[in-house]
């Protein structure tokens, strides 16, 4: 599993072999013919893009206004609900960032400590969870990252650098489509001051200070056009709120917190453990290149801190680390796959680790296709309202589960797709004994009774009928249960929940 990069024909085998072994990795997600996870979410959102409506005012979601308007494109061109296209745009995502990884590798080290850093970013981008196949905002976001840093990290002793306006642009665009993305600007603008980076590049400290505010001045253009866009819209209050004031943490997960992270340390085990040594042997391998090291690392702290930022610790927070462990682990591989060091552990002899990664695709990917097999129909909820609605009816799902709106091809009779502002619902996990009632948003029930008399829904979905077990029953919000008694019957029950039709 050797990267050989000895003659052009080796390069372009080299590089075709990456390309299959990404789409081998990303076929579960290519063929599966229903929004994986948050796609749902997301593609609600685009689609009353398309139908010409405005986020955060006709569809609520936490996320920046570039996620939404990147799914909104896609649509726009492909078609709503057209899932292959949105798939295989995830797929040329993912061979994009992993060129940028190859161009950074290539500028710091070797075209093989280039590939390798593209292989490792195929492998673990979607590391043991089949969730991690989601066109997420993580996913999303590493693309801008990895070419902003590629820019800069470029060899040049401009005294100007004007392509660092460039990279600044990419950062503020990696934030507008993940908010942790901005964390990941810091160490570059950091590395832009260092001495040993002037000394490098035989640069004065005023040079330093012109290229951070060329970066710095890049990433606030790219806010500030897409403020503009927001403020035209009539929206920019409500983005603001929606994707940086209304981000609490009410609780840490400190238990799925551990958990995730030892899985994480497991199943990506071989990018650690090159990450560690690379470091550790950092006068034979980072020789000359001290300022890089060093910003890598605090990429890969910062990209540390956005995982963790949250409290959450899903599984999909963690995939912005990929990119600065591949980085950093690549050169370590290149020298050991050519044999110019011995292995310290028999667990990196060449063969064994050629052996570890192939069964981690065979698992990775054992994990996606089960993973996805039970979830390729749509939900019977979804199914009923699909056939028994009519073309223009609009529909309101009580509880999280946007996805409904998508298998019924029906547009929400609400901004709130899913309902956490109107139950005050904790993202992460359920809290023993925390009543989520006292976090409900300030009148969103009177937003929510307005928009019913804007678009009335046709019909109610409860997925939260069963008292029981479920967290938010119907009967604990008395304006929904009386609109349900009053104005609705039940019309069927299916695996979701009871659906009810407008008397």
């Amino acid at each position: 599993m050797g990267v050989p990069t000895h003659s052009p024909q080796q390069f372009r085998f080299a590089v075709l072999g990456l390309i299959l072994l990404t789409v081998v990795i990303r076929l579960p997600s290519l063929l599966h013919p229903r929004p994986i996870n948050s796609e749902a979410m997301y593609s609600v959102v685009a689609n009353e893009i398309i139908d010409g409506g405005r986020p955060y005012l006709d569809a609520v979601e936490r996320k920046p206004p570039l996620l939404f308007w990147t799914y909104a494109a896609v649509f726009k061109v492909a078609g709503k609900f057209n899932w292959t296209a949105l798939h295989v745009v995830a797929l040329v995502w993912t061979l994009s960032a992993m060129a940028g990884l190859y161009v950074i590798g290539r500028e710091l080290f070797d075209r093989s400590t280039g590939l390798i850093a593209a292989l490792f970013y195929s492998v673990f981008q979607s590391w043991a969870v089949w969730k991690n196949l989601t066109f997420d905002a993580e996913m999303l976001m590493n693309l801008p990252i990895i070419w902003a840093w590629a820019i800069a990290l470029r060899r040049s002793s401009s005294r100007l650098r004007p392509e660092l306006f460039a990279a600044g642009a990419l950062l503020g665009a990696a934030f507008l489509l993940k908010q942790p993305a901005a964390i990941a600007a810091v160490p570059l603008g950091i590395y832009l001051l260092l001495p040993s980076y002037r000394t490098s590049r035989s640069l004065m400290r005023s040079n330093s200070i012109i290229h951070a505010t060329t970066l710095t001045t890049g990433f606030f253009a790219a806010l500030g056009l897409v403020m503009i866009g927001l403020w035209k819209q009539g929206i920019l209050r409500e983005a603001f709120y929606w994707t940086i004031a209304g981000h609490d943490v009410p609780h840490v997960f400190w238990q799925t917190g551990i958990v995730t992270t030892l899985a994480f340390l497991g199943a990506c085990l071989p990018l650690v453990v090159g990450a560690i040594i690379a470091c550790r042997d950092k006068d034979k391998i980072w020789a000359g290149r001290k300022a890089e090291r060093t910003a890598l690392l605090g990429l890969l702290a910062a990209s540390a801190i956005g995982a963790a930022a949250g409290a959450r610790f899903y599984p999909h927070y963690y995939v912005q680390l990929i990119p600065p462990l591949a980085l950093l682990a690549a050169p370590y591989y290149a020298r050991l796959w050519s044999r110019a060091v011995e292995p310290p552990y028999w667990l990196l002899r060449p063969r064994v680790t050629y052996v570890w990664l192939a069964l981690t695709v065979v698992a990775f990917s054992i994990e996606h296709w089960m993973g996805l097999a039970s979830r390729r129909l749509p939900s019977e909820t979804g199914r009923y309202l699909f056939a028994h609605a009519a073309p223009d009816d609009r529909i309101f799902v009580w509880g999280q589960s946007s996805e409904i709106y998508l298998d019924a091809h029906k547009r929400p009779a609400s901004r709130y797709i899913t309902t956490f502002p109107l139950t005050g619902y904790v993202f992460g996990g359920t809290i023993p004994g925390f009543d989520t009632r006292s976090r409900i948003l300030p009148g969103a029930w009177s937003t929510l009774q307005r928009d019913f008399a804007k678009h009335p829904p046709s019909y109610i979905v409860d997925v939260q009928s069963d008292s029981r077990t479920l967290q938010y029953p119907v009967k604990n919000f008395p304006i929904l249960d009386t609109l349900l008694k009053e104005r609705y019957q039940p019309v069927a029950r299916t695996a979701e929940g009871t659906i009810y039709r407008m008397r």
